[in-house]
């Protein structure tokens, strides 16, 4: 697996610690910034994680700033992309399991490294469930591709 991971100003912390844990567990990674404490603008770093993601260059992202919600949103305007704002093990281990999620979006002034750390690993290593989940996860990608209309 390779893994593109990026963060604006808000999220440098756990960016480092999730680097870490990515050496520790032998996962290649691109590491796409940034490197500065002053303000930069969350797209920047969100789009080209979604579109490597997208493009097949890398298998999954992970995007980190002050809340999360800033990246994930970008990282959802990508087609192709399933970007979800994780904060708690249950739901990484259900974003992967049930909706295949190719980005994890976290949130450095949500939580802290050792629990951010501990979400990127079940999420990194939780496989997708598939069979009814499929169905779903197809659901959406069909409508994102051919805005085939989901019915009640």
């Amino acid at each position: 697996m390779k893994v593109a991971i990026a963060s604006d100003h808000g999220g440098i912390n756990i960016r480092k610690e999730i680097i870490s844990l990515m050496e520790e567990l032998k996962i290649d990674f691109i590491n796409l910034g940034c490197e500065c404490e002053t303000s930069v603008d969350y797209p920047d770093y969100a789009i080209p994680v979604a579109e490597k993601v997208a493009n097949g260059e890398v298998e999954r992202g992970i995007l980190i700033c002050g809340t999360g919600i800033g990246m994930s949103i970008a990282a959802n305007k990508v087609q192709g992309v399933r970007c979800a704002l994780v904060h708690d093990m249950f739901s990484a281990r259900a974003t992967r399991e049930h909706n295949d999620s190719n980005i994890l979006a976290m949130g450095e002034r949500v939580i802290g490294p050792g629990l951010a750390r501990s979400i990127a690993q079940v999420w990194l290593t939780t496989p997708f469930d598939g069979g009814r989940h499929e169905i779903r996860v197809n659901k959406i990608s069909s409508y994102e591709t051919e805005n085939v209309q989901v019915s009640l």
